[in-house]
């Protein structure tokens, strides 16, 4: 990709669970280098849409490095400083040969052994190469970011995802890079005005087709649409489960205009925000509760949605709550994917067919519910590997458009069907379960471990959709968390919590 301005790109993407045990290292990310980056054209993802954009403008993209991993543990910062290695040897050789812009692929809640904000730490750290803190610096982020000072002062422009499910990561990034590309056409600069609120909500209250985010994102698009100085608004839900002094909801403006418009702007979406705080907190059952209801009446598919083990939130994914309680019930027709690497090395040796005892599930921790031992019927095996169903599914904004859970095996227990993943995958395309020959139209109950992002897929086929509260540790309830850095007081933590 040659010609016109030359703009270095890289990624940086982790969302991190801060109150998980499990520490992410160099060898969970996905790592892409130079011309690699130039190869993701198609694939459905943010640097996609950026790379479109580059296209069509003509630019010359200097593709550094993209360090990418599943959301799970605080990762180790070894990592961060390998990418910002990999990032600073090729921006200082960019800028030898000259750069006009630089842009940034970023999650927004990644959280190191070392340091709370590394996605503000390296914009500051790009900013500091010589020559590079004149230039226009873009980017775009994911609205589960935990926003800070840091991010908003070093960038010029960074453009949030707006729909939860994230089907418009890709249009995001496209609309981050058409706005740099109106900054390098007229040489105006904009900046962005930040605001932490006082609220941390959880994950499964922040979806945009429900209240508080549906009119908190139509607020924003009005105040874009009649404000021409103000290029963009962001609201941020923020990531609950990273225990760092800026997690929680917060807004933003980027703006070429006067700071009291873009203050005017946020005091109306805090005051908003403040209004509608308490529906962010959804209502959920216990799972016997809900299958008590629901049993007798519904034919299915029926969708039970367990965001206390939310792999898209962080979670390992293996808890046997649901399992549990749909065996001891004997439900008919149900099915689970849960993440054991270790059940499906067992199961790679057996032939088709073959019955084994299996210890499955709840190896994580005291909060998965602990293994549970079944007699299974081994129906499948598979490497794992699938094409997404929908190319705007949730999951492309993390992976791309080709998903890889590890080496897969199918078992059936009585009526409960169970997809063991080596890798965990979150559940947001109908291609997890039809990759493996099971068609979930077809079944009376689906569980899935989500809080949000799987609705896209779920919501078109399920007959209902309940939440379930089981141990996990991605609870609805946040006083549960052992928050220590979070600032104070924030609301639901402290009731009282008034707008600052």
């Amino acid at each position: 990709m040659s010609g016109g301005k030359r703009v270095l790109l890289c990624e940086l993407y982790h969302e991190t669970h801060t109150f998980v045990p499990d520490l992410t290292g160099i060898a969970d990310f996905r790592i892409e280098r130079d011309d690699a980056l130039l190869r993701r054209r198609g694939d459905g993802s943010v640097v996609d849409g950026f790379l479109e954009v580059a296209a069509a403008e003509g630019w010359t993209v200097v593709p550094a490095a993209a360090f990418a991993a599943m959301p799970s543990g605080i990762v180790d910062h070894r990592v961060f400083e390998i990418f910002w290695s990999d990032v600073r040897e090729r921006a200082v050789a960019a800028m030898a040969s000259g750069l006009d812009a630089v842009f940034v692929a970023l999650h927004g809640a990644m959280v190191t052994t070392e340091i709370e904000d590394p996605e503000g730490v390296f914009l500051e750290c790009l900013r500091s190469i010589e020559g590079l803190s004149t230039l226009p610096l873009f980017g775009v982020f994911d609205l589960h970011a935990a926003f800070t000072d840091r991010m908003a002062q070093r960038a010029d422009c960074l453009v949030a995802y707006r729909e939860n499910p994230h089907t418009d990561a890709r249009a995001s990034a496209m609309r981050a890079a058409r706005l740099l590309a109106r900054s390098l056409a007229t040489g105006v600069r904009p900046r962005n005005r930040g605001r932490n609120l006082a609220m941390v909500w959880p994950p499964s209250g922040t979806g945009t087709a429900d209240s508080p985010m549906r009119e908190l994102e139509a607020l924003a698009r009005s105040i874009e649409a009649r404000s021409p100085s103000i290029w963009a608004v962001n609201v941020i839900a923020g990531f609950a489960y990273a225990d760092v002094r800026d997690a929680g909801v917060a807004i933003s403006a980027v703006t070429v205009g006067s700071d009291a418009e873009a203050e005017e702007a946020l005091d109306a979406l805090e005051a908003l925000a403040h209004s509608l705080r308490d529906q962010a907190i959804p209502a959920h059952e216990s799972i016997d509760a809900v299958l008590d209801r629901i049993l007798p009446i519904h034919s299915g598919p029926v969708v039970l949605v367990e965001p206390s083990d939310n792999i898209g939130g962080g979670a390992p994914g293996d808890g046997t709550g649901i399992l549990r309680a749909l065996v001891e019930r004997q439900v008919p027709a149900a099915a689970v994917a849960i993440a054991d690497s270790e059940a499906v090395r067992i199961l790679a040796n057996l032939p088709i067919g073959a019955r084994a005892r299996l210890a499955i599930g709840g190896k994580s921790g005291a909060l998965a519910g602990g293994p549970l031992l079944l007699e299974v019927e081994l129906l499948s095996r598979s490497d794992g590997r699938f094409a997404l169903e929908d190319p705007q599914s949730h999951l492309a904004a993390m992976v791309g458009t080709l998903v890889d859970m590890g080496p897969s095996a199918v078992v059936r227990h009585a009526g409960q069907i169970i997809l063991l993943n080596s890798r965990k995958t979150p559940p947001f395309d109908l291609g997890q379960w039809r990759s493996q020959g099971i068609e979930p139209t077809a079944l009376k109950l689906i569980a899935v471990k989500a809080a949000v992002a799987h609705r896209r897929a779920y919501d078109r086929i399920g007959a209902a959709s309940y939440t379930v509260a089981t141990p996990g540790p991605c609870p609805v309830n946040l006083a549960e968390l052992p928050y220590r850095r979070i600032r104070r007081p924030i609301f639901p933590l402290d009731r009282a919590a008034a707008v600052e």
